[in-house]
C-alpha cells in the first residue's frame, strides 16, 4: 500500500501529515512556514520524495453549509501549483470542515499549553485530515 500525505494549507503556514504503511493511522510530520510558493512546494517535494508517495490528501474548507467560499478556490490554485511540480501527484480534495477545531480540542484535553498549541495546530489539523479519509477508506472495506 502506498503512504498518504496530507497537507493543511494556510496562508502562513501548511500542516503536513503522513499516513503508516497500512493506511491506518495518520502521524503528524511537520509544519511548513510559508516563505514563497517556490520553496513550499521544493519542500513538498522533498517530503514526496521521503515518504514515496504521490498522494496528497488535502483539505478543503468548505462553508459549514457545504458551500464552496474563497479559501477553497485558495486551495484548488495551490493545488495547481502542486500539479505543475509534481505532473503525477494524485490530490485528493478532502472536506476539512471543523478539523483545526478538532484538533484545538484534541490539545487542550492532552493539557497542551496555548503557547504550544500555536505551534503544533496546523499539523495537527493535517493528522486529523488525514485520519479522516483513512477510516472513510476503512468503512469501505
Amino acid at each position: 500500500m502506498e503512504r498518504a500525505l496530507a497537507l493543511d494549507v494556510g496562508d502562513r503556514t501548511i500542516g503536513i501529515a503522513v499516513s503508516d504503511l497500512l493506511g491506518m493511522t495518520a502521524q503528524g510530520v511537520e509544519t511548513i512556514r510559508r516563505t514563497t510558493m517556490e520553496n513550499d512546494i521544493k519542500r513538498l517535494q522533498e517530503l514526496v520524495a521521503e515518504y514515496e508517495t504521490k498522494k496528497m490528501v488535502v483539505g478543503y474548507p468548505r462553508n459549514m453549509n457545504g458551500t464552496e467560499g474563497p479559501r477553497c478556490e485558495f486551495v484548488k490554485e495551490f493545488c495547481e501549483e502542486i500539479k505543475k511540480a509534481i505532473p503525477d501527484a494524485n490530490i485528493i480534495l478532502w472536506d476539512e470542515r471543523l478539523s483545526t477545531v478538532a484538533a484545538t480540542r484534541s490539545l487542550i484535553e492532552a493539557d497542551v499549553s496555548r503557547k504550544k498549541r500555536k505551534k503544533v495546530i496546523d499539523k495537527m489539523a493535517a493528522v486529523f485530515i488525514l485520519q479522516g479519509w483513512l477510516d472513510s477508506k476503512m468503512r469501505l472495506i
